[in-house]
């Protein structure tokens, strides 16, 4: 059966133009404004709309709206001027199946309806029902299935909802946050919770590859392509086909990669390295970065065209610092598993250690959460994690710089040790010399007031 299009803009040549260019594949209907648009809709089936996203006073937007509601089996397509890129990927987020910039390329517009159809019957066929459909993540949950995410905190839930509503669709993700935040493990976690959750989810790590091997490590390539290519490389886009492709720290990616990627968004082909024929592969791709991306747009380091096309649904992801709720809950985990790992007994944490922990910023986040986690167990010689055996970074990243004494203006300040012993002075000051309420101020233990104390007689 004949796919039918409806195509909508207020400039006469350009919707005769695009019938006539179209008709020879669809059945093909045209409409001038929104208006004689619904009235077709009314009376006619649709498998897509094609339309302007500006019409004078009415907005391809409002009519996108009115399709969602009204219309729901009918996909949108919209055409846009390259300035306004911004608000076709706005209206991608509110249900538009794809958009194409004008003036219109014949060659893409027929790739993204193809692939807008391919997806409508891919869509039907493997639609998810009530029964098995993932289960919204509670408020309460404290680690979702499969995957070890830590996730109390209001922020960190709110990523996981947003990925978990994404992960039914074929829309290319951008996750952003700091490093050590959970990127890849959320990248996976919308895999496991998609209907691609059987096939391959291959990872790369965009910053660990050398920018000259970048390219032929994502495409792959022919058998000759360059020296010591001794064979045919499968890349790792090919490795995912039918699955989910992770790109890490997308921001590190060099111009003519950025190109390949953009052209793959586009028409789901590529070339291996070496090569002239096209693949086509069914991929989803997800990407990652702890860069800020629009900054590398307006520098000129990263394509405006291809950020619009990785940036269709962000999920941010905030730094430990920034969600507190889940640093205990996670210090625990991390503690028991690693006990279990080595085979050692589980560590308890008192609660003066746990409240040095919880009030320390993780400049690492779950990175360095996890590795303190590892080292404490292999290393601690108790069964209890007590603050006498938290190092300095826990007490010494927030002390105040005390100024040399030798000029007022002096930007010069005194070691870490005059850090700690100047707080330990204020701390014994404000308790009148008492040295475990001093050492309960500070967060340490009495011993290691001691300690310190002695350091500096």
């Amino acid at each position: 059966m004949t796919a039918s299009i409806l195509i909508v803009d207020d400039e006469k040549n350009t919707r005769e133009g695009l019938q006539s260019a179209l008709s020879l594949d669809y059945d093909v209907a045209i409409a001038a404004n929104v208006d004689e648009a619904l009235r077709l809709m009314n009376v006619e089936t649709f498998d897509i709309i094609l339309t302007d996203l500006r019409m004078g006073s009415q907005s391809g937007m409002s009519l996108l709206e009115k399709v969602k509601s009204d219309f729901p089996h009918t996909s949108c397509i919209m055409m846009t001027a390259y300035g306004n890129i911004t608000t076709a990927v706005e209206a991608m987020k509110k249900g538009a199946s794809d958009f194409i910039t004008k003036p219109i390329d014949l060659g893409l517009l027929n790739a993204i309806i193809s692939r807008t159809l391919k997806n409508k019957k891919d869509f039907s066929s493997s639609a998810v029902t009530a029964e098995t459909a993932p289960k919204a993540i509670t408020k309460n949950s404290k680690i979702s299935t499969n995957l070890k995410i830590i996730s109390e905190s209001k922020a960190m839930q709110e990523a996981l909802i947003m990925s978990e509503k994404v992960a039914a669709s074929k829309a290319t993700v951008l996750i952003t946050g700091e490093t050590g935040t959970g990127k890849e493990l959320v990248a996976k976690f919308i895999h496991d919770n998609s209907p691609r959750k059987d096939e391959p989810f291959v990872a790369l790590h965009c910053a660990a590859i050398p920018a000259t091997l970048l390219e032929s490590e994502i495409f792959g390539y022919e058998k000759g392509a360059f020296t010591g290519a001794n064979q045919r490389k499968i890349g790792k886009f090919e490795s995912a086909d039918k699955g989910t492709i992770f790109l890490d720290e997308i921001g590190e990616i060099d111009a003519p990669t950025q190109v390949k990627i953009l052209r793959f968004l586009e028409t789901k082909s590529f070339e291996r390295l070496g090569s002239v024929k096209s693949t086509n592969i069914d991929v989803r791709l997800i990407c990652a970065t702890n860069k800020d991306l629009k900054a590398l747009v307006a520098e000129g380091s990263f394509r405006e065209d291809l950020f619009y096309r990785l940036n269709v649904v962000q999920i941010k992801l905030s730094a430990l610092r920034e969600r507190k709720e889940d640093i205990e809950p996670m210090l625990m985990h991390y503690l028991n598993y690693f006990a279990e790992e080595n085979s050692l007994p589980k560590i308890e944490v008192t609660k003066k250690a746990m409240n040095v922990l919880i009030n320390y910023s993780w400049p690492g986040n779950i990175r360095e959460l996890r590795n303190f986690c590892e080292s404490t167990v292999v290393m601690l010689s108790s069964k209890t994690l007590d603050v006498s055996d938290l190092d300095g970074r826990f007490f010494t990243e927030n002390l105040p710089i005390v100024k040399s004494e030798n000029s007022e203006n002096s930007n010069t300040s005194t070691n870490l040790s005059d850090n700690e012993h100047s707080m330990i002075l204020k701390a014994l000051e404000q308790t009148k010399g008492h040295k475990s309420k001093a050492a309960d101020l500070l967060g340490i233990s009495r011993r290691t007031l001691h300690r310190k104390l002695n350091e500096k007689k």
